[in-house]
């Protein structure tokens, strides 16, 4: 199940923030807050990662929730740092990945 969530968690993001020239994804956006626009991808990302964290044992659980609210917080823009959404959306990736991969126990 980890392992499925990570990956839409991937998919999500690569079609979320790269766009493909042949490739033609609608980006819909929902509403502004903060004049940025928040789009159905932010949602979703949220909703994926938001599933993840209830299936993380404790101490990852926290790691993950607060990778969480600092994503939220620059996709609001009120950390303005360029980019840094992306960031942690690739860190949690990779980091996820590396708890499957090494088989970490809490």
């Amino acid at each position: 199940m980890l392992l499925a969530l990570i990956a839409a968690l991937f998919v999500l993001w690569f079609f979320g923030y790269i766009h493909i020239q042949g490739l033609q994804i609608p980006d819909m956006s929902l509403f502004t807050i903060n004049n940025h626009v928040i789009t159905l991808w932010n949602i979703l990302i949220l909703l994926v990662i938001g599933i993840i964290i209830g299936e993380l044992p404790n101490p990852f659980r926290a790691i993950a929730s607060v990778f969480l609210v600092l994503w939220v917080l620059s996709v609001l823009g009120i950390i303005a740092f360029a980019g840094l959404d992306s960031i942690l959306i690739i860190s949690l990736i990779v980091g996820l990945v590396l708890y499957v991969i090494t088989g970490a126990r809490a």
